[in-house]
């Protein structure tokens, strides 16, 4: 019965083996064939399909490799360059950020390969914000923040110092962002350490130009013509270089804290603006200018009286000195009303003059310190064929004009008007009261 048994077991083992030779046989017989008459209708599916998988398995393989290599390539040139770059998934987990990125952020607890969830490193709502809004719109987002880096080191703490960043972050595909960090705090202390050091210079200068001026007016007084012109013209440039002494003082002043010097009161605006117009009227009326002046009687505003009328005083005199013969200067206010919930006012303020205008190229500087275009608003001191021969500023009036709007809450801007062709300087402030 055991004989038996392995008898019928070997039997059907070597039936099984001869049943795979055949098979293996036609295989190859079929292979023959394909490759002597490119014909696969007669070929088994199966024997069709595994060569071309195969194919596609080696290309798929090749092609990893060649992605692999492009990203490692990748983050070698980002790794070298001057900008931080992280990137998240569609769960905001940390997928890979250089070097630059960790030492802004100061990511000592994530290593490369790690995927962890960037809140969990960082502790940024703003970077947090961005990220969101960036996969939510699908647009590239830019914004800037101050940064206060965190330790587990409590020693190590106290030497981290908070950072100005701005992250301009890109929408990727499966919703994943990459953002990309700048450190502006170097430039903005580099900022910081330049207006120092004006500051500081020219309050050594107030001193020794205080007694040059008066060393030029004793002269004055004891020169007889035609010498005493020199002592005259030499009087004009040491009032030219006190006044910028005094702006750049000025304005390093306002711009470190804009409301320090702000004394407000409510005051009528129309007296305000025909008070600043009287004392440049024997100027304007060398040219024969007129002045048009379209304020309503009951327009108020609460500001510092003396700050907002050395605004009018600036842009009416830089009017009148660009402003050719017998033309007209137009100031103009209205009130309008806001849009939001609270129902506030504001007035808006309308100079504008018949003079050359802006040039295109300089209307986003014109407010700049010390920025004085070439083209627009200018004639040099030695066009004395020009009724206005001789003009020339400091280049500070403009930015302490915007400095002292920005610390009313106003807002300023430069345009060129498409009547007259002129200057159009356009000033908002808040509305205090109207009777």
């Amino acid at each position: 019965m055991f004989i038996l048994g392995f008898l019928l077991g070997l039997t059907l083992g070597f039936g099984f083996w001869v049943w795979q030779q055949l098979q293996f046989s036609l295989y190859l017989q079929c292979l023959l064939q394909s490759a002597s008459s490119r014909n696969y209708q007669h070929i088994p599916f199966s024997l069709v399909l595994w060569p071309r998988l195969r194919q596609k398995i080696l290309a798929l393989t090749n092609q990893r490799e060649t992605m692999q290599d492009a990203l490692y390539s990748d983050h070698d040139l980002l790794d070298s360059a001057p900008l931080g770059y992280l990137q998240v998934d569609e769960e905001n987990q940390l997928l890979w950020c250089n070097v630059q990125a960790r030492e802004i952020l100061s990511l000592q607890r994530w290593q490369p390969g790690q995927v962890r969830l960037l809140l969990e490193l960082v502790r940024s709502y703003e970077l947090d914000q961005v990220i969101e809004q960036t996969r939510d719109w699908q647009k590239p987002q830019v914004r800037e923040w101050v940064f206060h880096p965190s330790c587990e080191d409590a020693m190590a703490m106290k030497q981290l110092k908070s950072l100005r960043l701005r992250a301009s972050s890109c929408p990727l595909q499966n919703g994943q962002v990459g953002v990309f960090l700048e450190n502006c705090q170097q430039v903005l202390d580099l900022y910081e350490n330049r207006d120092r050091s004006f500051s500081d210079l020219a309050h050594e200068l107030r001193t020794p130009l205080t007694s040059i001026k008066l060393v030029a007016e004793t002269l004055q007084y004891r020169l007889e013509p035609p010498l005493d012109r020199w002592v005259n013209r030499l009087m004009q440039e040491i009032d030219r270089l006190i006044n910028l002494v005094q702006s750049w003082l000025d304005l390093t002043q306002m711009e470190n804290n804009p409301t320090m010097r702000l004394n407000l009161e409510v005051v009528e605006m129309r007296s305000l603006v025909l008070s600043a117009y009287e004392t440049l009227e024997p100027i304007a009326e060398k040219q024969s200018l007129q002045l048009s002046c379209t304020i309503p009687e009951d327009i108020y505003i609460r500001v510092d009286k003396a700050r907002i009328y050395q605004v009018f005083l600036n842009l009416i005199d830089n009017s009148i000195k660009y402003s050719p013969n017998s033309a007209t200067i137009n100031i103009k206010a209205e009130v309008l009303s806001m849009n939001n919930s609270n129902n506030s006012k504001q007035v808006e303020i309308n100079i504008i003059d018949s003079g050359f205008g802006f040039d295109e190229a300089d209307l986003p500087h014109v407010f700049e310190r010390f920025y004085r275009g070439d083209k627009a608003r200018y004639r040099s001191s030695n066009d004395e064929s020009s009724s206005n021969a001789g003009i020339t500023g400091n280049g500070l009036g403009l930015a302490i004009v915007q400095q002292i709007i920005l610390a009313h809450n106003g807002c300023i801007k430069a345009m060129n008007h498409p009547k007259t062709g002129g200057a159009w300087i356009q000033i908002n402030l808040p509305l205090t009261v109207s009777k």
